[in-house]
């Protein structure tokens, strides 16, 4: 995994991928975020972003990409791992970035959303 700070980590497949999201949109880096939705509560959001959030925490890593922390949540991605997988399900590819993140109490069948065990924003 390649560090972003000592708290969160890409693996080189996602790292890789995110690089290829954002040069494909002409943006500046990719934001990280968290939204309240979903059957469990909460949801990773991952953006590619045109423009910086000055209340943002900002990284860059190799080759200048910038990664952005939507510093509300900036405690909650203390120890985030970020991994890229590619499935075949059912004849079906599908690709998408895995968030492990010790600070989850559960997540929902369907992985998608999770909970937070003492909400601490």
């Amino acid at each position: 995994m390649t560090a972003i700070n000592p708290n969160i980590r890409f693996t080189e497949a996602a790292l890789s991928f995110t690089k290829k999201m954002v040069e494909k949109d002409s943006g500046l880096g990719l934001r990280l975020s968290i939204n309240k939705t979903g059957c469990s509560g909460y949801a990773y959001k991952v953006e590619v972003i045109k423009e910086m959030n000055l209340e943002d925490v900002t990284f860059e890593v190799s080759n200048g990409l910038k990664i952005c922390v939507d510093s509300k949540w900036l405690h909650f991605f203390d120890g985030l791992r970020i991994d890229y997988v590619q499935e075949d399900d059912f004849g079906l590819k599908q690709t998408r970035l895995v968030f492990l993140n010790d600070h989850e109490s559960s997540r929902c069948g369907c992985g998608k959303s999770f909970q937070i065990e003492k909400d601490e924003k």
